[in-house]
């Protein structure tokens, strides 16, 4: 039997009632009751509390024919602020919103930063973005950065694509803006997005094609991200025994023939090209260039192989796809889901992002939520 002193216990009830009117709201006290049977006094002096400390309103009365019409209770999305940064190879991508992620707003720099400099470079673009936010009676309440690498208790460990491992990220900018700061896998961000925003489910798989493949994995409503952070690290499974070298130190890794880099790699040098971006692959697929529908059928192939593998390690519910790729071509979802013979196909739903570009940004605005107010559980499946 789980015990605990009566501040715990009013700790947790504060946090179940805050969470269950964000994700429900607006709602009335009497049903805020009913759903986590509580007593209506508890339920009034802990909306009080939330009221006082401005993280909840009274909005009106609910449109009931029955007996005295019930006072609506919700949330104050905009009593603060969250930033979520995309620390991409390329491309930085930062973007503010409000505690339910609403009033968005996105910026973009290219990333020119290296080892001694990106640091200075975020604290840059951090405080240009904190001077463009409202007043609001918490401020900015959190920061999110999703690095395309293994993170660990908050720490980036293995950064294959740019040198940014070891970085103090956290103590740097926690110091200078005196606000909590998460680091996270970008695949990892990508997976919460999906399930707070567009498919609620126990037990899911996100695949996340950039510079590399890596995968957030979602078992019984839990983030998975193993003993030291490097669960996930889907693009470095093996698929060619002896094949290319990779960063990671192996030879025939998936995201070696997967991978964004990897097939506008092998497109650009079957073209006699040093280089061709994302745009002219897409064409050249959407222009029927046999050169560009090989390199598709090569994503498609080791595509089809790493899913297969999955579904027989995790057994999810749904698998969410998240690249360029998927996203300007979606007739290759369904090409995919032929290519997997699989018994374990008939119970698993293979589905592009429904956020897209955004997903990893968004998981960072859920991550810092979560954070500063407290809960376990975040549903907006329902909200832009």
């Amino acid at each position: 039997m789980i015990t605990g002193s009566k501040e715990l216990i009013r700790d947790i009830n504060t946090h179940l009632v805050l969470e269950t009117i964000l994700n429900e709201g607006p709602i009335s006290r009497a049903t805020i009751a009913g759903k986590l049977g509580l007593t209506k006094a508890t339920i009034s002096a802990i909306v009080s509390s939330l009221m006082e400390q401005q993280l909840v309103q009274e909005i009106g009365s609910d449109d009931t024919s029955l007996g005295r019409k019930p006072i609506l209770i919700n949330f104050c999305k905009e009593s603060g602020y969250v930033i979520s940064i995309d620390l991409g190879v390329d491309t930085i991508y930062i973007l503010c919103s409000d505690l339910k992620a609403n009033h968005c707003s996105l910026k973009q720099y290219p990333n020119h930063y290296n080892h001694k400099s990106i640091i200075s470079g975020l604290k840059k673009i951090i405080q240009e973005s904190i001077d463009t936010l409202p007043a609001s009676p918490f401020g900015v309440v959190g920061i999110s950065i999703a690095i395309h690498g293994v993170v660990d208790h908050n720490e980036a460990t293995f950064t294959p694509y740019y040198a940014y491992e070891g970085i103090p990220f956290d103590a740097e900018l926690s110091a200078q803006f005196h606000i909590p700061v998460y680091l996270e896998n970008e695949a990892n961000l990508s997976i919460l997005s999906e399930k707070v925003f567009c498919h609620n489910m126990a037990n899911m798989i996100g695949i996340s094609v950039h510079s590399g493949i890596g995968i957030g994995i979602i078992i019984e409503n839990e983030l998975y991200t193993g003993f030291n952070g490097n669960a996930g690290e889907f693009g470095h499974s093996i698929v060619v025994a002896g094949g290319r070298p990779c960063p990671c130190g192996n030879q025939g890794c998936l995201e070696q023939y997967a991978s964004e880099r990897a097939i506008l790699r092998d497109y650009a040098a079957t073209k006699g090209l040093n280089a061709v971006d994302i745009d002219t692959f897409i064409a050249g697929c959407i222009d029927k260039d046999s050169d560009a529908l090989d390199m598709l059928n090569q994503f498609i192939k080791y595509m089809s192989v790493g899913i297969n593998n999955l579904l027989n390690v995790f057994n999810p519910e749904m698998i969410v796809i998240n690249s360029s790729f998927t996203m300007n071509l979606p007739y290759i979802i369904p090409e995919i889901t032929a290519s997997l013979k699989n018994r374990m196909n008939k119970h698993c739903t293979l589905v592009p992002s429904g956020l897209q570009d955004s997903s990893i940004l968004m998981g960072g605005i859920c991550v810092c939520i979560k954070n500063f107010l407290g809960i376990d559980s975040l549903d907006l499946s329902d909200h832009s």
